[in-house]
């Protein structure tokens, strides 16, 4: 089975907080595809980027980046993830935040990085749903949202649909995790190995 991955992406995304589960998800694709016998199942994930409309988006620092899909033309998701970033003027477009809660109604699980938090809650978390968002931001999203229990030094919080990472690179442990769950321990430590990068698995206290 090939689950299909989808990235939101704005203008002025974080970079890292929608690359970095780019490339875990990716990688672990790829590390599968290779350890696979020939003739073998499809590779885990395909990984896609999600945009208002098809058009060019300009992320952090200028970083120009093409969506594969405008949010009314993408193939049906089996996971989301929504990162951070200057996410304001995303909470006031409603056609987002509409795409947002068909999203959190039908997709299986639905992630977010860093300050996505914010538009996930906009879109409808909840009361009492536990979640997490950087760390410069958590009383701004205490304040904006005081039903939701926003968690703090924590890497990440998951709940069986639902999954929220701390900031920035902290999405890169939460999407590990999510291949973790998803496709197996052993794999996500090779995706881990393959990215050369030391993967905080510690679990939220």
């Amino acid at each position: 089975m090939t689950r299909q991955v989808g990235i939101l992406v704005y203008d002025d995304v974080e970079v890292l907080d929608f690359a970095g589960p780019f490339e875990v998800f990716s990688t672990a694709s790829r590390v599968a595809a290779r350890l696979a016998p020939p003739g073998s199942a499809a590779a885990p994930f395909t990984v896609v980027l999600l945009a208002e409309t098809a058009a060019p988006i300009r992320a952090r620092a200028g970083l120009l980046v093409q969506p594969h899909h405008a949010l009314a033309e993408h193939p049906p998701l089996d996971v989301l993830v929504v990162p951070g970033g200057v996410h304001e003027p995303v909470m006031e477009r409603p056609a987002v935040i509409a795409w947002l809660q068909r999203q959190l109604a039908t997709t299986p699980l639905v992630a977010s990085v860093c300050t996505g938090a914010f538009l996930l809650a906009r879109a409808g978390l909840p009361d009492g749903t536990e979640v997490t968002t950087h760390w410069e931001d958590v009383a701004n999203l205490r304040r904006a949202f005081p039903a939701l229990r926003v968690r703090e030094d924590v890497r990440w919080v998951e709940h069986p649909r639902l999954a929220f990472s701390a900031g920035i690179s902290a999405g890169l442990d939460l999407s590990l995790r999510l291949v973790a769950r998803l496709e197996g321990q052993a794999l996500a430590e090779r995706a881990a190995r393959q990215m050369d990068y030391a993967w905080e698995q510690r679990a939220p206290a």
